[in-house]
């Protein structure tokens, strides 16, 4: 009987080596366990189904926010929440071969997965949230201090981490499990000075670290931007919006950082001068003390188009809501710009207005 048992587990770890061999043989790695292969949903593209589970593996997390980006392709990261069983699943563009996987609560997040894609089938990701000390994240960009352009495969990693990550073709990287505190952030990329730099790490919060390395031998001081990000903001897809938004020409972004340098007094001031609405709201609002049917506005995801409030400059929002009291606000020209994610709002060829409070 002894011998079974010893036989039956020697047989168990073949398995499992054989297991293992077969997930390096498809470039699947990252934090947690990525088990085999489950059934596929999405055709002729590849999937990912993603189990989020706390620290011990032992408990399946939902409601998780599970996000992936795609690192070789030009489409806007995907998010999605976890269902009740932790699980979540994601069909990738049809030109997409790899991803980098992660989940994110209020309070922390997972480390990330870098997945390889393969056509046809759909691949199982494990994600474990860390701890209760709840890590932070590092997000950015690495480009030339001389010509602005992006570095793309800068290895970029803060001391005592296992592994760097790569800057993908527009440079950007993103580090998540980092542990709250000061931290050595370190970038390095053939033909560039080698960057050492503390930044810190606030606990549940995203903090964007831009880096401008010097190319080697020019002699400059490195460009090194560091900004914490709103929570609020960033549960909304703010910064995400934003980057795409910028890089493609689609919508304007009022950063927190934009309006505390200028602190304007009234929400019209705020719109008036600060975007590009002047024309619609001299037609809309200020004719007929609403914002009339070419301009859309949104408070938090209310709809307060429709207000009426002739007592402060004929300006509906100015007794509604203070610019004090706004973490960022976006600005569409029409429907047809906004990303996926806002396609609930359409407005044909009305501008939209989505304003974020604190």
């Amino acid at each position: 009987m002894k011998r079974r048992t010893v036989a039956g587990a020697a047989l168990g770890r073949r398995a499992l080596v054989a297991s293992a061999a077969f997930l390096a043989l498809h470039g699947v790695s990252g934090a947690g366990a990525l088990a085999a292969q489950e059934s596929h949903t999405c055709e002729d593209r590849a999937g990912l189904r993603v189990e989020v589970l706390d620290a011990t593996g032992m408990v399946r997390v939902s409601g998780a926010d599970v996000r992936i980006r795609w690192v070789d392709v030009v489409r806007s990261p995907v998010r999605k929440g976890a269902g009740d069983d932790g699980h979540v699943t994601f069909c990738a563009p049809r030109d997409a071969t790899k991803a980098t996987v992660w989940a994110e609560t209020r309070d922390g997040s997972s480390e990330q997965a870098s997945v390889a894609l393969i056509p046809g089938e759909t691949s199982a990701v494990e994600l474990r949230m860390l701890g209760e000390d709840y890590p932070g994240r590092l997000e950015g960009r690495v480009f030339d201090a001389v010509t602005n352009d992006p570095i793309t495969t800068a290895a970029v990693t803060v001391a005592g981490r296992r592994a760097a990550v790569e800057t993908d073709r527009w440079g950007r990287y993103i580090l998540t499990g980092i542990p709250a505190g000061a931290k050595e952030f370190q970038v390095r990329r053939m033909g560039y000075e080698p960057l050492d730099y503390v930044v810190t790490v606030k606990p549940g919060l995203t903090t964007q670290v831009d880096i401008g390395l010097v190319p080697d031998p020019v002699e400059m001081e490195p460009l090194v931007a560091t900004t914490v990000r709103s929570d609020r903001l960033e549960s909304k897809g703010f910064y995400e919006r934003q980057f795409w938004g910028e890089m493609l020409g689609v919508g304007e972004f009022l950063t927190p950082e934009y309006l505390e340098r200028w602190r304007p007094i009234r929400m019209s001031q705020l719109l008036e001068q600060h975007t590009m609405l002047r024309p619609r709201l001299v037609r809309a609002g200020r004719t007929s003390g609403t914002f009339g049917e070419c301009l859309q506005v949104y408070l938090d995801n209310i709809n307060v188009s429709n207000l009426d409030d002739g007592s402060v400059n004929n300006f509906p929002l100015n007794s509604v809501v203070l610019p004090s009291e706004v973490a960022g606000v976006e600005v569409y020209r029409a429907s047809t710009s906004l990303p996926d994610g806002l396609m609930r709002f359409g407005v044909g060829r009305c501008a939209l207005v989505l304003i974020w409070t604190r």
